[in-house]
């Protein structure tokens, strides 16, 4: 139903006329409608123009169902035109439709809300939902379809920190909420908006941003878990075991829990367990005394001794010989070291905040790490979700990178191109923040003095992201070069070549390529060996 002509500047949708908008400038509109008009009000506007597009999508719907379409085929064109237009892809959940009875109950996960995107941009992460176009589509759409008035609400949404969207609909009056559902009826604000003098200031006042701690920047729903039990912890003593794949952040919360506790006016000593010979690490956690071994001639005090009344950070703690781990469990149990060589103990008031990306429970089992030394450390574990559970937290991530090494480097950018920011979104960041951190730091040394980061400022190579559909030689949305496939066949019609003796020469080039190498040559076609094999042998040609 969709066809672009680019030779008189229409875009159809069956018969009706449509447009490409630049998100980014809708965004500015809806900015403008909240400073204008306070929430309220720009929310009712943009619930209404949503609802005025959805009702026209819905009554085209019902003609492809009127000419024989299945009618939940029909209804889900809807969703389909959402994903097409570009304002979110829709995954449905639950849907109970009966035209007859006008009865109408679904359920819908919303990814990719441009809406989102856009209030989030300019107004951070907050407490409320914010997809009100979108939602004002999918409420007339639904009501067109059905033949009655079918509101949707948000129970979820990426503007509050989730990692998606989800939307339930059903008839308006079973909501019970009539003042939800006057959003949804026309008004003449116009003629009211005399009476009124709706500034910033008033924004400012009913639409308060979640602002970010100002080391950890987090709004999802993991973070959001992991960072209430940080802030539980904070203001005692208790041991603390920090859980997480590698380059989470582990020692960022270690060291937020450091200064937001009693011990803040003390040292906060980090050891990396991991980077230290075996050898050493005894000496480098308790110290020694002059004379303790072979090259010790001045005592040294360890890295316990220097946390004194402030915190040790034990980074990956996993790693520990077993030798340490006991000593370490001591320490715990008593609150004394002893350095090498020395003959009384010292006593310390240390705070002990461990962390490690091993599995301890399977390191217990196989008699790499001490039982009772796990149940001392894990007295109060904290689990950091990786990169690729916390989206929604990578956008507030990339600007908190983005201020920093614009300012490092001293260069002024524009921000992120809207395929740069669906490509960072869509890794799976194996590296987790540190390796998003170290992208961006290349993306800011990479990209051009007041310009924008483009995704290949991002990768040394390409992020491996799914090919994105185009237009076909016929001015409809295809795959990836369908246009230079369209023009192959052309040249193949044009020349009279005939079927069987492309195929013929297709698969002698691929044999030839292949070096006689029968599979190699089956994936060079994109078939199987035993395909090839038929098919050689089908036509008399060697299959070597």
């Amino acid at each position: 139903m969709l066809r672009f002509n680019a030779g008189s500047g229409h875009i159809w949708l069956n018969e009706h006329r449509m447009m490409l908008l630049h998100t980014r400038a809708l965004a500015e509109l809806r900015r403008e409608l909240l400073d204008s008009l306070g929430v309220a009000r720009a929310r009712g506007l943009l619930v209404r123009m949503g609802f005025a597009s959805g009702k026209r999508d819905g009554e085209l719907a019902l003609g492809e169902m009127r000419a024989g379409m299945p009618y939940e085929k029909a209804f889900m064109l809807g969703p389909q035109l959402h994903s097409i237009e570009g304002a979110v892809r829709v995954e449905k959940v639950h849907l109970e439709l009966d035209l007859k009875a006008k009865h109408f109950v679904g359920e819908f996960l919303w990814t990719n809300s441009w809406e989102c995107d856009a209030h989030v941009t300019e107004l951070g992460y907050g407490d409320d939902p914010q997809c009100w176009q979108q939602i004002g589509y999918a409420s007339g759409y639904t009501s067109a379809f059905v033949g009655r008035l079918i509101v949707f609400k948000e129970t979820e949404c990426h503007s509050m920190g989730d990692s998606h969207c989800r939307i339930v609909g059903q008839a308006a009056e079973d909501w019970h909420d009539d003042e939800y559902v006057d959003y949804f009826r026309p008004q003449r604000i116009g003629e009211r908006l005399i009476d009124y003098s709706i500034g910033l200031e008033h924004l400012r006042a009913v639409q308060a941003r979640r602002e970010y701690d100002t080391n950890l920047v987090g709004v999802s729903p993991g973070f959001r878990a992991a960072f209430e039990l940080l802030k539980r912890a904070a203001p005692s003593a208790i041991t603390v075991l920090l859980l997480g794949e590698t380059g989470v952040g582990k020692e960022v919360f270690a060291r937020w829990l450091h200064d937001n506790g009693p011990r803040a006016g003390g040292p906060f000593i980090a050891v990396n367990c991991a980077a230290i010979p075996a050898d050493l690490i005894e000496a480098e956690l308790f110290g020694v005394e002059k004379g303790a071994y072979t090259g010790a001639h001045m005592a040294r005090a360890g890295r316990f001794e220097r946390a004194h009344n402030g915190t040790l950070f034990l980074d990956e703690a996993g790693d520990l010989p077993l030798a340490t781990q006991v000593k370490l469990l001591r320490v715990l149990q008593t609150g004394e070291i002893e350095r090498l060589g020395a003959e009384q103990p010292i006593k310390l008031n240390v705070r002990i905040v461990a962390a490690t990306n091993v599995d301890l429970q399977q390191a217990m089992q196989t008699g790499k790490f001490r039982n009772d030394l796990f149940y001392r450390l894990s007295t109060f574990p904290i689990t950091i979700p990786p990169l690729r559970e916390r989206t929604a937290d990578i956008p507030p991530l990339v600007n908190r990178f983005l201020e920093k090494y614009s300012a490092l480097y001293g260069k002024k950018l524009s921000g992120l191109t809207d395929r740069a920011m669906r490509d960072v979104l869509n890794r799976a960041w194996p590296g987790n923040i540190r390796e998003l951190e170290n992208a961006i730091e290349r993306a800011v040394l990479l990209a051009p003095e007041g310009g924008a980061i483009e995704s290949v400022h991002l990768w040394s190579h390409g992020p491996g992201m799914a090919a994105e559909q185009q237009l076909d030689a016929l001015g409809q949305v295809g795959n990836p070069g369908a246009v230079e496939l369209d023009g192959l066949c052309d040249q193949v019609l044009q020349q009279n070549i005939d079927m069987a003796s492309l195929e013929q020469r297709l698969m002698q080039l691929a044999m030839q390529r292949a070096k006689g190498n029968l599979s190699q040559a089956a994936r060079l076609l994109g078939i199987t060996r035993p395909q090839l094999a038929y098919r050689l042998k089908k036509e008399g040609l060697p299959a070597t």
